[in-house]
């Protein structure tokens, strides 16, 4: 079924799920079980299945049945359709899995885990737990951690005399030229230096961020709620990386999301990608030209360090839920330390826990979650969503426009950060200001 956001095509999905839900809400027999449902995202079969799994295990040890409702494919259309459910003030769903960009936006709809958690928003990444944070009210529990990172072919920097990944973004570009030349002239016409998500969306948010605030160029608008994107540092960032299209990264560059990037790498037809850590499973999986071909490492950096936009889901419940006792347990089992590490086991996907990251169960079947470890700690850099609440749509999507301006070269840099200072000062009311120190986190 395809989705939109305009709502004509979320809103009879809405109404099935609310029909769902309502049979399911029937009051129960005596002996009849507590069943919960779930929301989150379905990003592939494996995820689900192992999902589902997990689940079982859940009502094996508390006999709380879940049911796993489905969702749209795309973060922005869950999002339309996870506001459309909570704005009805219906019992179910229970629990939401909620992207960590979310929590401003969806606040008021939640019961504040910060009296039931305590000991566990102790144990996570800092950062993390702050992600999910919202006047001083805890909004989800992180259950999956994500990062921008870069992953680069270890056969191609040996074959042209590289020992390590380029460190800044200049010495990428330079890195990358050369071995995309080098390629092309031995047949490969259709390699690249170096590709990413330059298509007007979300991915180009966490991107851009990345660019900018690796040069200083600060968070687009800082925790102390100015308007910083109209600066020296983040008009560079952005000419660079409109110097890119076409000459190290595809034209089609533009257009790219994180599957037409992950496609391009996995065919081996180039040198470096930016992408999240689930990509390691696709490059590694077998019949992959690249296996055993590749690592990761820090994005390249500039002069106020290496980061990686901070991504992840986490566990919220519903202030309506007709079952928030059974709906906390829930949450508290799926993030559980030992349900994470079974997750990072079998599905590579990155723990909340620090601790997590020096067992040996967790680094043996995923030695580049070492790498994770270090930018959870030192080189993350979050979108304002918490800053800008509500409006936090309205930001990015301004934010995308104004990149991907610049980036087809409708308007140059300067221009277009000058229009999106003014536009971000109309949309939040917020005044203008220097970035705040250092970007990275």
């Amino acid at each position: 079924m395809v989705f939109t956001v305009g709502g004509k095509m979320v809103r009879p999905i809405c109404i099935v799920l609310l029909s769902l839900l309502l049979q399911g809400c029937a009051r129960p027999s005596v002996h009849e079980p507590v069943t919960l449902t779930l929301l989150e995202e379905w990003s592939n079969k494996t995820f689900s299945e192992a999902r589902q799994q997990e689940l079982q295990q859940f009502a094996r040890e508390t006999g709380i049945r879940v049911s796993l409702l489905p969702s749209p494919d795309s973060a922005r259309q869950r999002l339309v359709l996870w506001r459309e459910l909570l704005g009805t003030g219906a019992s179910g769903p229970d629990v939401y899995g909620i992207d960590v960009i979310w929590p401003g936006m969806l606040a008021e709809y939640f019961v504040d885990l910060k009296p039931y958690f305590a000991n566990e928003v102790s144990l996570q990444f800092p950062a993390m737990a702050a992600a999910y944070t919202v006047d001083n009210k805890l909004v989800a529990i992180a259950y999956r951690a994500d990062i921008g990172l870069l992953y680069y072919r270890t056969d191609l920097l040996r074959r042209y005399g590289y020992r390590d990944p380029p460190r800044t973004w200049d010495e990428l570009e330079i890195m990358a030229a050369r071995i995309q030349a080098g390629e092309r002239a031995k047949g490969k016409k259709q390699f690249w230096g170096f590709v990413w998500q330059g298509a007007a969306d979300e991915g180009l948010t966490c991107d851009a961020l990345e660019w900018q605030a690796a040069e200083g160029g600060g968070r687009i608008i800082e925790e102390n709620h100015s308007i910083s994107v109209n600066n020296p540092q983040a008009i560079k960032a952005w000419q660079r990386a409109a110097h890119w299209v076409g000459s190290i990264s595809p034209p089609g560059v533009v257009g790219y999301r994180e599957w037409d990037s992950l496609n391009v790498w996995v065919a081996g037809d180039a040198a470096f990608m930016r992408h999240w850590p689930s990509a390691s499973l696709d490059s590694q999986a077998a019949g992959s030209p690249i296996r055993n071909k590749f690592d990761t490492a820090l994005l390249p950096g500039g002069k106020a360090g290496r980061v990686g936009t901070l991504g992840g889901w986490g566990l919220a419940v519903s202030r309506f839920s007709a079952h928030p006792r059974e709906a906390l347990e829930l949450v508290r089992y799926l993030s559980r330390r030992d349900v994470q590490m079974k997750r990072s086991r079998e599905l590579s996907q990155p723990p909340t826990l620090p601790e997590l990251y020096t067992l040996p169960e967790v680094l043996d079947p995923n030695p580049r979650f070492a790498l994770l470890s270090q930018a959870f700690q030192t080189g993350m850099v979050s979108r304002p969503s918490n800053v800008t609440g509500k409006k936090y749509q309205d930001v990015t999507d301004a934010y995308i426009q104004a990149v991907h301006s610049v980036l087809t070269g409708k308007k140059a840099a300067s221009e277009a950060t000058a229009a999106l200072e003014d536009e971000l000062v109309h949309i939040t009311g917020f005044k203008k200001g220097p970035p705040l120190g250092k970007s990275a986190h």
